[in-house]
């Protein structure tokens, strides 16, 4: 390596030798200097022991990236980092390896890699290098404008990373000053949470790097004064891109990136951050987007995702989640999880809902002493601002046992004390697993610890796979939004204000965003009648035209714009507030709020549900409030009104909590459910359990997962397993409660079985002429009608067309809360409605009241942008229509069967479907004696079969 690097060496590792000899017991110099900055805790691995080795023969696999940095860059990474070179090979992670030489020589990029393995600092230090070289070149140094960009989907992650920028930026400036050069790299942090002075500030001396959000960063483009400091950018960071592709925060984003592209001197350089993520080209073309031929942009992938080591396990506190008392499972799972936490240093713990995290805390702090408000905490959405920060410094400084969490601590900061993370249930997705589980072992070189616990036989079976397809390298796709119009609509708003502008320009800066790569000329028009408002009785209904269309005049017309030819097709901005109405509107992320629920008898307040549970209602749909039985009815505006009831509940009270299974993994495990069944056939239940204790998990979970499926063969036959290659529909008549119930087994998750429901529920209420009551679950949906009512649900399922789902879906969403929902957040991203107003801000309920007001209107115009919006989102991006097609098809070609059995009472992999409607935590105990009850059916049914 070149003599540079190797002097450097040399005196890191005498520094080393000489620190080791002054006091053992000293604090970690990552402690006390904050040296895991911007890395996201890079340094800590490297901090446990003097260098074993010669720094003169030891072999440097990257002396050539070290010496594409300055000499005071050089110093401080070295000084910083030089603990790391037995681990990596060299001075650099392997992120870093890759990344930095790409970024230095002005080449897109996208990172991938763990949690911790410094593919932050990776992105910044080429940039940093940079720009100190420029300020020392340039006599007055930098220019008072902005050049690289920090974009980041979290607040708290920009925070973050301003915070640890802190550290390299005044490193290197100490080591320059001592040259005698003077240069200094200023960075600011600019969100909605930023003061008027700061803001103001910034125009008078700006930020070289500046991070922000994605929504802040459209306001930016949009600013006046501050986007003529946006001109200079030559460098965009993306962080946390998988979050962000996956719904319409990167979808807008990817606009502003090509607006930033039509505003910037120079084309910048853009650099994605990404954890464990699929497809990784895919992600790549939307970081970079197209060029002005419709070309994907070169983009080159640094691919180091599995660069760490894992430690998973799957446990569960007993072999029998069906016969051991509720209480005593409870009491094994928090002895475990109490054992767990004394065993490591700083535990986070990941449930699936808020409440969940809730009373996770709250039942450790019950059971045992050794946790109060000095060593524990919760963390997630719905607490303060104030609450959450104490909980994250409390992280960051290691002084927390243990923290329990939903999924607001899967991204952002740095906790580089903490060493374990244990996930309670299934996070649904591999990706999930990986970005939680990541956040443990903090840095390169150490170990990712991470344990899973299970509390139900179907989430073993899903976590059992989940954790071996992590170990195997496989991660869940991202499916993108594909061209929302209501997105667009404020981006060519947002275009028309700045300036008239040729309309084709801003259609090609629309068309060169990844998501928009296919907008046809039809999408095009269906748009701009709605920002023109070319439709009758919009304005009656205040939804005026926010920009005009129309040639540009000869130079004797009303309307001449000298820069453009004459019969030149111009867009420009209508209205006077026209930037007000934009600056204070624009953005994705929906509000929300929650309804009262009243008795139509009595109107009797009975408490109040979050408006994302209603999507799941239908009318006469019964759910669990306060202990009691409701029955839906009907909603008008933020009021719920409902009956008693002694009926079961038809949709448990979590259900808008939990994250939905991700399609792949529902497809591996039903590829894994047939080689099972393989294997149970050829050498039964001991063969299954050889084969389980390949995977990483305990010896509870083997006995539990052979034992569910050796009896589901027994009693209902291999048959009525569903696999990649059959669909399963189990029929009970319950004369009890005088139902006909059919359970459809269909492991492609939540998304993907609420629509299939939705198309078979319409069909059999036809068929059948009677009411169907539908619960849907990540594994399958039950369908449930009058006893006295027959249906042939196997044969609907084989009568779908692929061809008309899109049409029969649009078709069952009529009326529903779901599309008045869905509308009313699309109407107010595409400023329809508007949240701020001349000072007035209408709150979410406000908003759909207007929304319900506009809605007939809107369904009734021809081809209206924001309807096919919200269609268009409900079905593709909700309900998963394009996995339900490619279903469908695979019956059609007689690829996969559907088979029907007629049960006495439900076999045991449809437990779960069978006692959802149960499943509220008020009825856990009721439950847990409903499994026992039909386990005991199953088990008679089986010896007696052994008996004949």
């Amino acid at each position: 390596m070149p003599e540079s690097g190797r002097e450097l060496l040399r005196r890191v590792a005498a520094a080393v030798d000489s620190a080791e000899s002054v006091d053992d017991a000293a604090p970690d110099r990552n402690e006390t200097t904050g040296a895991s900055s911007a890395d996201e805790g890079a340094s800590e691995a490297g901090a446990s022991g003097p260098f074993d080795f010669d720094p003169d023969t030891v072999e440097i696999a990257d002396g050539d990236v070290l010496e594409r940095l300055e000499p005071s860059v050089r110093e401080w990474w070295v000084d910083e980092f030089g603990r790391y070179v037995e681990q990596n090979g060299g001075f650099f992670t392997p992120p870093q390896r890759g990344a930095i030489p790409l970024i230095d020589e002005g080449r897109n990029a996208l990172v991938c890699a763990p949690t911790g393995s410094g593919k932050t600092l990776a992105s910044f230090s080429a940039i940093l290098n940079d720009l100190f070289a420029r300020g020392r070149e340039r006599e007055d140094g930098l220019k008072n404008s902005v050049y690289c960009l920090y974009v980041s989907p979290l607040k708290s992650l920009a925070n973050d990373i301003h915070r640890n920028l802190t550290v390299p930026l005044s490193g290197i400036r100490e080591r320059l000053d001592e040259r005698g050069a003077d240069v200094d790299v200023r960075h600011a942090i600019r969100h909605g949470d930023t003061d008027s002075a700061a803001r103001q500030k910034m125009l008078e001396q700006t930020p070289h790097i500046l991070n922000t959000t994605p929504e802040t960063l459209a306001i930016l483009l949009n600013a006046p004064k501050f986007r003529e400091k946006l001109r200079s950018v030559e460098y965009v960071i993306v962080d946390e891109i998988h979050s962000l592709a996956a719904n319409k925060r990167g979808t807008h984003l990817s606009v502003s990136l090509e607006r930033l592209e039509d505003l910037a001197e120079t084309s910048p350089t853009r650099i994605g951050c990404s954890a464990t993520v699929e497809p990784i080209d895919g992600i790549a073309d939307f970081l970079v987007g197209r060029d002005d031929g419709g070309d994907p942009r070169e983009c080159e992938v640094v691919d180091t995702r599995f660069a760490r080591d894992f430690d998973l396990q799957l446990e569960s506190p007993t072999d029998d989640l069906i016969h051991t008392p509720r209480a005593e499972v409870q009491a094994g799972f928090y002895d475990r999880l109490h054992e767990l936490v004394g065993e490591h240093r700083n535990t986070l713990v990941f449930t699936n809902s808020r409440s969940g995290a809730e009373r996770v805390l709250e039942n450790l702090r019950e059971r045992f002493d050794a946790y109060d408000d000095s060593n524990s905490g919760c963390h997630h959405g719905s607490l303060s601002k104030e609450r959450r920060q104490d909980v994250e410094e409390g992280l960051k400084e290691g002084s927390l046992d243990v923290v329990t969490t939903s999924t607001s601590l899967e991204l952002g900061i740095d906790m580089p004390h903490l060493d374990l993370v244990v996930q309670v249930g299934s996070p649904k997705s591999v990706a999930a697993l990986l970005q939680r589980v990541g956040r443990a072992g903090h840095s390169l070189g150490q170990t990712v610890e991470g344990r899973v616990i299970a509390l139900d036989r179907d989430e073993l079976v899903e976590c059992a796979v989940m954790l071996q397809k992590a170990e195997e390298g496989f991660v869940d796709r991202v499916f993108m939004p594909e061209k929302p119009h209501d997105v667009a609509a404020q981006h060519v708003y947002g275009m028309a204000i700045n300036a008239v502008r040729r309309e084709a320009d801003v259609r090609e800066t629309l068309r060169r965003a990844y998501p928009y790569r296919n907008y046809g000329d039809d999408d095009w028009e269906r748009l701009l009648r709605y920002l023109t408002a070319d439709y009758d009785g919009l304005e009656e209904q205040n939804v005026y035209a926010k920009i005009w269309r129309d040639t540009n005049d000869p130079p004797d017309g009303e309307h001449h714009y000298a820069e453009f030819d004459v019969g030149e097709p111009l867009v420009g901005k209508r209205g006077r507030m026209a930037r007000v109405i934009y600056m204070t509107n624009i953005g994705t992320i929906p509000d929300s709020f929650t309804c009262e629920v009243i008795t139509r008898q009595g109107d009797e307040w009975v408490g109040t549900l979050d408006e994302n549970y209603l999507d799941t209602l239908e009318e006469g749909d019964v759910f669990v409030l306060g202990g009691e039985r409701f029955a839906y009815r009907y909603r008008r505006g933020s009021k719920v009104y409902v009956d008693r009831t002694s009926a079961r509940a038809t949709v448990p009270s979590w259900f808008s909590e939990r994250l939905p299974l991700s399609y792949d993994l529902g497809r591996e495990i039903a590829t894994f459910q047939r080689e099972l069944l393989d294997r149970l056939d050829a050498g039964g239940s001991p063969a299954v359990r050889e084969w389980l204790r390949t995977f990483p998990i305990d010896e509870h979970a083997v006995r539990a997962i052979t034992r569910l499926f050796d009896e589901q063969c027994r009693y209902a036959g291999p048959e009525s397993v569903a696999t990649e290659g059959r669909f399963v529909v189990e029929e009970e008549l319950d004369r009890e409660t005088y139902r006909r119930h059919f359970y459809v087994h269909s492991t492609y998750g939540r998304r993907f079985n609420d629509g299939l429901s939705r198309l078979v529920a319409v069909r059999c209420a036809n068929r059948s002429n009677a009411n169907v009551q539908i619960a849907v679950a990540d594994n399958g949906f039950s369908l449930s009608m009058p006893l006295n009512r027959k249906v042939d649900v196997g044969a609907v399922l084989r009568d779908l067309d692929p061809d008309s789902v899109r049409a029969e879906l649009r078709d069952a969403l009529d009326g529903t809360d779901l599309l008045k929902r869905y509308f009313r957040i699309n109407a107010t991203r595409a400023l329809m409605i508007l949240k701020r107003y001349k000072g007035y801000e209408k709150s979410a309920a406000e908003q759909q009241v207007s929304a319900e007001m506009l809605l007939s209107l809107a369904e009734d115009l021809d081809d209206f942008a924001v309807i096919e919006e919200t269609y268009r989102e409900i079905v593709e991006d909700k309900l998963d229509v394009a996995a339900i097609e490619d279903a469908l098809a695979a019956i059609g070609r007689g690829e996969v069967e559907v088979v029907t059995h007629r049960v006495d009472s439900p076999t045991p992999r449809a437990f779960g479907l069978a006692t959802l409607l149960d499943s509220d935590v008020v009825l856990a105990e009721d439950e847990s004696a409903v499994l026992q009850e039909f386990h005991a059916r199953v088990q008679a049914a089986i010896d007696a079969d052994g008996d004949d």
